[in-house]
């Protein structure tokens, strides 16, 4: 458990990987260094920034991380396009950088759906789940087939 004044593990594994594509990204040819490298760096920051401001602003923390959300899947695609472009030293270097968003994106993931329940178990995963509506009996699909 974190404290007040301690950032969350979902910040540092952001700040760790915005550290690690600032480092691989000075290794990119000179091109794809101020292209897709700027994009990268660009979205790596926003993610860092938009998970800070949901660990402290809790009256809006559900926006917040919505946008969070968004902002990793962001981060994704440029990899992706990084990746396709070559601009990659060693598939290694992406590979790494990939595992990091993937840890990322799930643990953003589980935060959002901690704070925007589904309807069917809507308890905030404190209430025991519910089972689903039957939509059919045996004897009503029975007698739809006569």
């Amino acid at each position: 458990m974190t404290s007040r004044y301690q950032p969350p593990p979902i910040i540092k594994a952001a700040q760790r990987l915005l550290v690690d594509i600032e480092q691989f990204v000075r290794g990119f040819d000179r091109y794809h260094k101020y292209q897709i490298g700027s994009d990268l760096r660009r979205a790596a920051s926003t993610v860092v920034q938009l998970a800070s401001r949901a660990w402290r602003d809790q009256a809006h923390r559900r926006r917040w991380v919505g946008q969070l959300v968004w902002a990793v899947d962001e981060l994704k695609q440029h990899m992706q396009t990084a990746k396709l472009i070559q601009a990659f030293r060693s598939f290694r270097h992406f590979e790494h950088l990939a595992r990091q968003a993937e840890e990322l994106g799930a643990q953003v993931g589980g935060w959002n759906r901690q704070l925007s329940p589904q309807a069917q178990n809507a308890g905030g995963g404190r209430a025991a789940p519910q089972r689903g509506k039957k939509l059919s009996t045996r004897t009503a699909s029975a007698g739809a087939n006569r």
